[in-house]
């Protein structure tokens, strides 16, 4: 076989795809390449279920390396080598060129600029899960089993079908404000008007600001708490119940003693899928205030640093400190999903 009409007829197919793939700009060529990807990918997996059932008694790691093996290899492209990358980028300049060693961690950590982000970053960590948490439990336990259930659910439940996007752009005309002589139109201030107040600058004011960006990812997340935990209340067993209430408890003793232990895993549970959702903010920071007025957070601060200032070891070194924060509420998460699926 002659290798080198095959090397020449490889490097001139792989040519030919680049160059459609960089032109495919008209509706007729975004069809083709979809078919052509999914016709790949039939071909691919066609090709693989061929080799695992043409033995009639396949060995095990053929079959592991054949259904895992693609995931994994995908696994390791999108995700490995990218964080891989990243953390070496991290002990380099701005341009990736210069190896400066943990000079960007100790800018990071130490500039006034990067302490409020991180402070930012600590106070949505700590006030979105837990009053999230709190007011989606106190709302599935005061709606359950009531006539209006589920409307009441639903309306809680209908700000997690909007974007991160869409939900800062509402908010953003609640918080708008114009001075007192013109007409608001921002609801909160307008509220306030009413009341006599005079008009707030809600989104501006340091350090309130960043509680009220807070609100909206707290009204985001409530419904999510809600549902998980409405459906872990209905699963309590009733004579657990019914044992409550034959001890003397009702209302807040049943609440306290009986409901909260019996759901304590999936309470858990929401409290870090929230924490990791909150870590990595960014949606509603950038449409609201872009980080500016004492508003950033990591994630922002991330995108600012590598895309706006082009510092692209900053930005790594951002990355990779997001990265370190989320792995212990992965790993917890994981853990007490385990150990539910081992209570059931």
């Amino acid at each position: 076989m002659d290798w080198e009409y095959v090397r020449y007829y490889v490097n001139w197919l792989t040519g030919e795809i680049r160059d459609f793939l960089l032109v495919a700009n008209s509706p007729g060529q975004k069809i083709v390449l979809a078919v052509v990807v999914i016709a790949l990918f039939v071909a691919v997996m066609a090709l693989l279920l061929w080799l695992v059932d043409r033995p009639r008694n396949p060995r095990g790691w053929l079959v592991a390396s054949v259904f895992a093996g693609p995931a994994l290899l995908l696994i390791g492209f999108g995700l490995v080598y990218p964080a891989v990358r990243t953390t070496q980028s991290s002990f380099y300049d701005r341009t990736s060129t210069t190896f400066v060693g943990w000079d960007n961690y100790v800018r990071a950590f130490s500039e006034s600029e990067f302490q409020i982000v991180l402070r930012n970053t600590a106070l949505w960590v700590f006030l979105v899960p837990i009053l999230a948490t709190a007011i989606g439990l106190v709302y599935a336990v005061l709606v359950d089993r009531t006539k209006f259930e589920k409307l009441a659910k639903t309306l809680v439940f209908m700000p997690m079908a909007i974007s991160m996007v869409g939900a800062s752009i509402i908010w953003k005309f609640v918080y708008d404000y114009r001075q007192a002589s013109s007409p608001q139109t921002g609801l909160l201030n307008q509220v306030l008007v009413w009341f006599h107040v005079e008009p707030q600058q809600f989104i501006l004011s340091q350090p309130w600001n960043n509680l009220f960006l807070i609100v909206v990812m707290i009204w985001i997340q409530t419904g999510f708490a809600m549902t998980i935990l409405s459906a872990s209340i209905r699963a309590i067993p009733e004579d657990i119940i019914e044992a409550g209430r034959l001890d003397g408890l009702s209302g807040i003793g049943m609440f306290r003693h009986i409901t909260v232990p019996s759901i304590r895993p999936a309470l858990i549970v929401v409290l870090t899928t929230i924490a990791m959702a909150t870590l990595k903010v960014f949606d509603i920071v950038r449409t609201m205030t872009g980080g500016n007025f004492g508003t950033s957070v990591v994630a922002n601060e991330f995108y600012t640093q590598s895309f706006r200032y082009n510092d692209k070891g900053l930005g790594a070194t951002l990355a990779v400190i997001l990265f370190v924060l989320v792995i212990p509420l992965v790993v917890y998460n994981v853990r007490q999903m385990r150990k539910v699926e081992e209570i059931r």
